[in-house]
């Protein structure tokens, strides 16, 4: 693969990753609430769908999926559903967030969980890659699908740093508010309504 196929493939991937989106939205919100570990964890979760949304790109899943109406709604509302259930969870526990407990474990294995069903239940992900990759392929080279997989993992470590440094400055941005008994007893309510507007928008796109 030609080294300015893949510089220019990491210069449009990072443009994207920065775009703002539900993925960013994701992280920071957790990052916020549960500080940058909670982000970390979440951001390895949906890196983790995102490897998965190019294995099946590569493998033509993808392509199944777009075909498929049935399959791609019903995976669509699947993902909605399932954010709209988390924002139901956290306007469940928004007292929780207004008063953290000291010392309180970070379930690190059930945040990662929640970005690795969020990002596979987003058939638009799938898409995506499959329009997206080919287009960096060397037709001529190596086996395709495993160019498609090695690009894959160059957008996976680019978008990893990213939400790496967006989880830094949301933790920051967590401990002021933090100190503000007004806003941070808003939080709640507001995780819960961006969670529920990731969900309505993946719902009706």
């Amino acid at each position: 693969m030609e080294f300015s196929k893949i510089f220019y493939f990491l210069s449009v991937s990072i443009v994207l990753t920065l775009a703002p989106g539900p993925d960013n939205l994701f992280v920071m919100i957790q990052s916020i609430t549960q500080g940058k570990k909670a982000g970390i964890a979440t951001s390895l979760g949906l890196c983790t769908g995102v490897l998965f949304h190019t294995t099946a790109a590569a493998l033509g899943i993808s392509a199944i999926i777009y075909k498929s109406a049935l399959m791609f709604k019903l995976v669509k509302y699947l993902g909605a559903f399932y954010l709209i259930y988390l924002a139901y969870k956290a306007y469940k526990d928004k007292n929780e967030i207004l008063h953290p407990q000291e010392g309180e474990k970070l379930d690190s294995v059930s945040l990662y969980k929640k970005g690795v069903i969020m990002n596979i239940l987003n058939p638009k992900v799938s898409l995506f890659f499959l329009a997206f990759l080919p287009q960096f392929i060397n037709e001529s080279g190596r086996s395709i699908p495993l160019q498609m997989v090695f690009l894959g993992l160059v957008f996976i470590m680019q978008a990893l740093l990213i939400f790496t440094i967006i989880c830094l400055f949301s933790e920051k941005l967590g401990e002021k508010i933090m100190h503000n008994e007004n806003i941070w007893g808003k939080i709640g309510i507001v995780k819960s309504l961006v969670f529920t507007m990731i969900g309505l928008k993946m719902a009706i796109d």
